[in-house]
C-alpha cells in the first residue's frame, strides 16, 4: 500500500477495501473464463455431457458475477450467448 495516494485514514481504508475486491472479482472473473474454455473443450473433443455440465456452472458463475458487481448484466448476458452460441456450432444444434 505504499504506493497509495490516500492520506486520510478512511482514504486508506477505502483503498485496502478496493485491492481486496479487486482480487476477488478478478478471481471470479478468471474461473468464469476456466469454465468456459473447458465447456468448449469438451464439445470439441465430442463429449456432450461434460460440456453440458462445464456450461452449466459457468452460466452460474455468470450469473452470480452479475448478481453483484463483478460483472454488468448485459456483459454477463453477452457472455452467456456468446458462450451458448459457440457450443451449439461446435455440438451441432444439441438442446441444452
Amino acid at each position: 500500500m505504499a504506493n497509495s495516494s490516500a492520506r486520510t485514514p478512511s482514504a486508506m481504508k477505502r483503498h485496502r477495501q478496493s485491492l481486496k475486491r479487486r482480487a476477488r472479482n478478478k478471481a471470479k472473473k478468471s474461473m468464469i473464463k476456466t469454465f468456459s474454455k473447458k465447456a468448449v473443450q469438451a464439445a470439441e473433443n465430442g463429449d456432450k455431457e461434460r460440456a453440458l455440465r462445464y456450461l452449466r456452472v459457468a452460466e452460474s458463475l455468470i450469473d452470480k458475477a452479475a448478481k453483484g458487481s463483478t460483472l454488468h448484466a448485459r456483459t454477463a448476458a453477452r457472455k452467456k450467448s456468446r458462450l451458448m452460441k459457440r457450443l451449439h456450432r461446435i455440438l451441432g444444434g444439441l438442446q441444452a
